[in-house]
């Protein structure tokens, strides 16, 4: 965790509560984190259940990996400090979406348990969902929509995880999710049938 450099400065509460801004808006803000190979579907099945919940009446967003690293965290690489350093922003991001309500989706390798977990502590108990995108490294590779691997194989990628940097699996995710021989709505319908069972959504 980076620590705070700034000095003389005091963290002001909200005069509205998180529990106002729910009522108003008829759901309960989390974060749907879903970590994953690259490849796996991560992207695909936010878009699909951000969409899908959109046209519910539900206030959603996604926060895309790749689209963070253009902006927010242009200026971090792929080491396992910077990894951390992009997870730790993300996770700030999203706890302050969740706070305002919405229904965060999230789609980021993630890696390292540490991180997620870290993640995780930022929001209140229950509010987090860690939903493992379980796509066999085998089959994201074969997809390799974007030629990653085949770089990556061929050493033009360095620290590329799968390849030569590790994936720590979820040990205990709320939600795993298996791409292998599903539709992209069969999967996002596995993201939504949680948010509805655990009354994030009607």
């Amino acid at each position: 965790m980076a620590e705070t450099k700034s000095q003389n400065i005091h963290f002001h509460g909200a005069n509205v509560t998180r529990d106002e801004r729910e009522a108003i808006l008829g759901q309960r803000g989390c974060v749907v984190w879903l970590t994953g190979f690259s490849a796996s579907g991560k992207s695909t099945i936010a878009r699909r259940v951000e969409q899908l919940l959109l046209e519910q009446d539900v206030y959603t967003y996604v926060l895309d990996g790749d689209n963070l690293r253009f902006k927010l965290n242009k200026d971090l690489g792929f080491s396992a400090t910077d990894r951390a350093e992009n997870i730790r922003r993300v996770g700030c991001v999203a706890e302050l979406f969740a706070d305002s309500g919405a229904i965060v989706l999230t789609a980021f390798i993630s890696p390292y348990r540490a991180d997620r977990d870290a993640a995780r502590a930022l929001l209140p108990a229950g509010r987090f969902i860690e939903a493992f995108v379980a796509t066999s490294l085998e089959a994201c590779e074969a997809r390799d929509p974007k030629g990653l691997y085949k770089k990556a194989r061929a050493g033009e990628i360095k620290e590329f995880t799968g390849i030569s940097d590790p994936y720590e699996a979820p040990e205990a995710a709320e939600l795993i999710v298996n791409t292998e021989g599903k539709t992209v709505d069969e999967s996002a319908e596995q993201v939504l049938a949680h948010l509805r069972a655990h009354g994030f959504i009607k």
